[in-house]
């Protein structure tokens, strides 16, 4: 499958989501599972499948040096099996907070810290920016600043400061407004979330905020100007 298209990755046609969740047979692996969306010709493809062309996250994020997480981001949604939009985000957002962290001088096994937010961004499914209001980007962040702290639901200050890290995020996404993109989405969370760790763990990362997007020719709801990393903002 190759990846950076919007829409199907099937065939290419828009999607469309519904206002409930249907059973629906994956074009793939030919699973079935509930979902809020397929494609114009009816292809469902599960999150797991839209996700397996992301396999180059422990390598990319273990070789880098840079303390620069949109940049490490920006290396990891160039891999040639990773779409425009999908959950995979949900796992690659948090990596590039973690490699970055740990390229900043932060205290972190990378290693086992990825394998971890792997498992956890997994699980996250695929729009839940619209149909659960709370973007993946975010919650991906959330993850990273858990793995970090070793948060649990049973932590005191670590668990506040977890859900801060997540609001931050999302209020920042939140604020330039949708149509999603993941693309925009991850970046604006990375340089939030890279504010709150120097903020609280005292390691100050390097987001460059001025970071100008490749990607918006490969989406078809580019809010175009309105994005912040958008070339001619």
């Amino acid at each position: 499958m190759h990846g950076h298209g919007t829409g199907c990755i099937i065939c290419g046609a828009p999607l469309r989501y519904h206002g409930s969740q249907e059973p629906m047979e994956c074009a793939i692996c030919h699973r079935v599972f509930p979902s809020n969306a397929d494609c114009e010709n009816g292809h469902f493809v599960c999150d797991g499948c839209h996700s397996s062309g992301a396999d180059s996250v422990t390598e990319v994020c273990l070789g880098s040096v840079s303390k620069d997480p949109l940049e490490i981001l920006t290396a990891l949604m160039r891999a040639p099996g990773v779409h425009m939009h999908g959950p995979e985000h949900h796992v690659l957002v948090g990596s590039a907070l973690l490699a970055a962290y740990r390229n900043a001088g932060g205290d972190v096994d990378l290693l086992s810290a990825l394998r971890e937010l792997k498992a956890r961004g997994s699980q996250v499914p695929g729009g839940v920016c619209g149909l659960w209001g709370c973007c993946g980007a975010a919650v991906s962040c959330g993850a990273a600043y858990s793995v970090l702290t070793g948060s649990t639901p049973m932590s005191g200050d670590s668990w506040g400061r977890c859900n801060i890290m997540t609001s931050r995020c999302l209020a920042a996404i939140g604020a330039i407004g949708g149509p999603r993109c993941c693309k925009r989405d991850g970046y604006t969370a990375l340089i939030a979330a890279s504010e709150y760790i120097s903020e609280t763990l005292g390691v100050r990362l390097e987001p460059d905020a001025g970071v100008q997007c490749g990607f918006f020719r490969d989406n078809l709801q580019c809010i175009g100007a309105r994005c912040p990393y958008h070339p001619r903002a």
